[in-house]
């Protein structure tokens, strides 16, 4: 991948700077890659991907309501998040790509449309993760569950939290509180279907997760691939289920460039 140094100009914006999240870049750079966390994930997840892919400037976007924002109401409208991302964040300064996993992939595919309706530049590729493609038939409601059903729904639909979580009763309670808030923007999604995005899409799921969210080639006309990874959803949890997925990701990314 070629390209010019990791300079960016103007530098971000107050509002920026809330949201975004990057390490210090010392390699040349010339594609941004904006990653959405899934539902309960942190930005800080995506940090140590930076050095898997060369070439590649990594901003993890920071949601309200957990830290370093953790003061600050979380979003429970999917319209309001999109919304406010858009009126607050640059994306197109250069060339630039979105990675969403989960909750975070129908984000990043929600920002791309508001882009595309707004006629500001579009992300040279979608690659989204572990997340089934509109329209979406799912159970709603669930953020409006008791704790304990709250953490069935969850455990029963992508499996158990971490063991230390369960452990520390006040760590639980915090994860929940996150979980709860972004059950509520899920619930709150209402598909309007739009023509296909000129943006390729390359799309991700765990072995041993369901294959429709493959589907996601009906919301592009432009090139779609998709790639079975070994393993569950939670791809951070599995070292060699990560590194393919980062390598398929630098892959993607060194293609559009």
């Amino acid at each position: 991948m070629t390209g010019s140094a990791d300079v960016r100009s103007p530098a971000l914006t107050a509002a920026e700077s809330r949201w975004l999240s990057s390490r210090r870049s010392r390699q040349e750079t010339s594609m941004d890659l904006y990653c959405f966390a899934h539902a309960g994930g942190s930005a800080g997840e995506f940090m140590r991907w930076s050095d898997g892919l060369p070439g590649v400037k990594l901003w993890a976007v920071r949601m309200p309501g957990r830290a370093p924002r953790d003061g600050e109401p979380p979003y429970t409208r999917m319209t309001e998040l999109v919304a406010d991302l858009l009126d607050q964040v640059d994306f197109g300064r250069r060339d630039f790509a979105f990675f969403g996993h989960s909750l975070g992939a129908l984000v990043a595919f929600e920002v791309t449309r508001g882009l595309r309706r707004a006629g500001r530049k579009l992300p040279k590729r979608l690659l989204l993760s572990s997340m089934q493609p509109p329209p979406i038939s799912t159970r709603k409601g669930v953020g409006e569950l008791s704790s304990e059903g709250l953490l069935a729904e969850i455990e029963g639909r992508w499996g158990a939290l971490p063991q230390e979580v369960h452990d520390d009763p006040e760590l639980l309670e915090i994860v929940l509180g996150y979980l709860r808030s972004d059950a509520e923007l899920a619930d709150s999604y209402t598909y309007v279907a739009e023509p296909p995005l000129p943006v390729p899409i390359t799309a991700f799921v765990g072995s041993e997760e369901n294959r429709a969210q493959l589907d996601w080639q009906t919301h592009t006309g432009a090139e779609y691939e998709a790639h079975v990874l070994r393993g569950g959803h939670f791809y951070f949890r599995d070292q060699e289920q990560q590194r393919e997925l980062i390598r398929l990701i630098g892959r993607a990314m060194t293609a559009d460039s």
